[in-house]
C-alpha cells in the first residue's frame, strides 16, 4: 500500500505442515516495486486468528524518509495454502496528511516462508490515481533454538527476524548483542527483549522470548561441621488430655477469595505531563484494541485511567478519568461503540512505579462480563 500523489508528485511455531503453522503476531518490512521508482515504504503487520481460517488485524505504514506521514488500516481475510489474504478496510488513523495525497488500498496476497519466518506479499490496488500494484517482504522474531537449556552450560539462543537486537529489559535500556544468536549461560528462565531495525518504524515491536531451565546448577558446598549442643534437660510431662467433650473446636475453613483476573496494561499508552492528551506512542495499542473489538463485537471493556503522583490528589483523580474518556473516544472514532466501553478513574493511588515515572501516566483494560 503506498502514498501516492496526483500528477506525479512526491504475530511459537514447531516445523511441520503449513496449514498447522499460526500466522498471528507482529511483521516488521517494507513495501516496494511501487509507481515511485527506488521508494521504501516501512510497514508493520499485526495479524489475530479469528473464527476458523480467518484473520484481522491492523497494518501500519510510514512515507519512506517522512515518518511523520502515517497511515493505519484495519486489515481483515483468511489463511490460504501458501499464506493467507488480506484486503484492506477501514481506515483507523491517518497523520501528516497533504493537499491532493491519499493512500492506496485493495487486497494482498502474501506467501509463507516458515524457515525464515517471511511473509512476501503482492498488493493488488484498487484503480485510483496511479494505484496499481505492491511487493511486501516481512520478517518476524521467533524461537529457533531450544525453549529450555541446561543451567550453567554455554548455550546457543537463535531466532528469525532481520537485524536483530537483544535487550536484557523491556524498556530496552540494556542491550546485549546483535544477529540472530546469542550466546550465555543461564541458570534460571530468562527473558530476552528483542526488536527488529529492518525497516523500524513508531510501531515497531519489541517481542519478548523466554528461554527454560533443565536441570539444576551444581549445588552449593557443604557447610564445614558444626559441634552438638548438649541435650537440654527433660520437661515436664504434659497434663493429660483433655476429654472430647472439652477440647475447644477447631475453627472452621475459609475458603481462598477469589481474584479476578488483573487488568490489562495497554503497552505505551501514555499521555502529555498534566494533560488527557495521548503522546503518538499510544497509537499502535488502541489501533490493535480498536481492531479487536471490532471483530468480536459481543466483547464489553471498562478502560481504567491513572496519573502518576505528580500534582493535587485531587486534580489528578480527575485527570485520570479525563484520560480514560479520552481513550473511549479514540477508540468511538475507530467504530467501536461507546455503549461497550466503560471508564473509570483511580487517580494516583495505583502507581506501579515509583515517582516521578512517566509510565504511571497509563491506561488499563479490563473485559466486562
Amino acid at each position: 500500500m503506498k502514498r501516492s500523489f496526483w500528477f506525479g508528485f512526491g504475530a511459537w511455531l514447531l516445523v511441520g505442515p503449513l496449514r498447522a503453522q499460526s500466522l498471528a503476531g507482529p511483521w516488521q518490512g517494507v513495501e516496494t516495486d511501487t509507481h515511485r521508482r527506488g521508494a521504501r515504504w516501512p510497514t508493520e503487520l499485526r495479524v489475530q486468528k479469528s473464527a476458523g481460517d480467518g484473520l484481522f488485524g491492523v497494518l501500519y505504514q510510514e512515507e519512506g524518509g517522512n515518518p511523520g506521514a502515517s497511515v493505519t488500516f484495519r486489515m481483515q481475510g483468511t489463511r490460504t495454502a501458501g499464506g493467507m489474504r488480506l484486503a484492506h478496510g477501514r481506515k483507523l488513523s491517518e497523520t501528516g496528511r497533504r493537499f491532493l495525497s491519499y493512500w492506496c488500498s485493495g487486497a494482498i496476497a502474501f506467501t509463507y516462508d516458515a524457515a525464515e519466518e517471511k511473509l512476501t506479499g503482492h498488493a493488488t490496488y484498487e484503480p485510483v490515481g496511479d494505484c496499481t500494484t505492491g511487493t511486501y517482504t516481512f520478517y518476524r522474531i521467533r524461537l529457533k533454538s531450544a525453549a529450555a537449556v541446561r543451567a550453567g552450560a554455554l548455550s546457543t539462543v537463535r531466532v528469525s527476524g532481520r537485524e536483530v537486537q537483544w535487550f536484557a529489559d523491556a524498556d530496552l535500556r540494556q542491550p546485549l548483542a546483535t544477529g540472530n544468536t546469542y550466546r550465555t549461560r543461564l541458570r534460571k528462565p530468562t527473558t530476552f527483549y528483542l526488536k527488529q531495525n529492518y525497516y523500524p518504524t513508531e510501531q515497531s515491536a519489541v517481542v519478548p522470548i523466554t528461554v527454560g531451565i533443565v536441570g539444576a546448577p551444581a549445588p552449593p558446598a557443604p557447610a564445614p561441621p558444626v559441634a552438638e549442643p548438649p541435650e537440654p534437660p527433660v520437661a515436664a510431662a504434659p497434663p493429660a488430655a483433655l476429654p472430647d467433650t472439652l477440647r475447644p473446636a477447631a475453627p472452621a475453613a475459609v475458603p481462598a477469595p477469589v481474584v479476578p483476573p488483573a487488568p490489562v496494561v495497554l503497552p505505551r499508552v501514555l499521555f502529555q505531563v498534566g494533560k488527557a492528551k495521548l503522546l503518538p506512542a499510544a497509537r499502535p495499542a488502541l489501533d490493535q484494541l480498536a481492531a479487536s473489538l471490532l471483530a468480536q463485537p459481543d466483547r464489553r471493556v471498562r478502560v481504567l485511567g491513572h496519573t502518576d503522583r505528580v500534582g493535587e490528589p485531587t486534580k489528578n483523580q480527575v485527570l485520570s478519568e479525563e484520560r480514560a474518556a479520552a481513550v473511549q473516544a479514540y477508540l468511538v472514532r475507530a467504530g467501536v461503540a461507546a455503549s461497550r466501553i466503560a471508564t473509570a478513574g483511580y487517580g494516583d493511588a495505583r502507581p506501579l512505579y515509583p515517582s516521578p515515572d512517566a509510565r504511571n501516566r497509563r491506561v488499563e483494560v479490563e473485559e466486562v462480563p
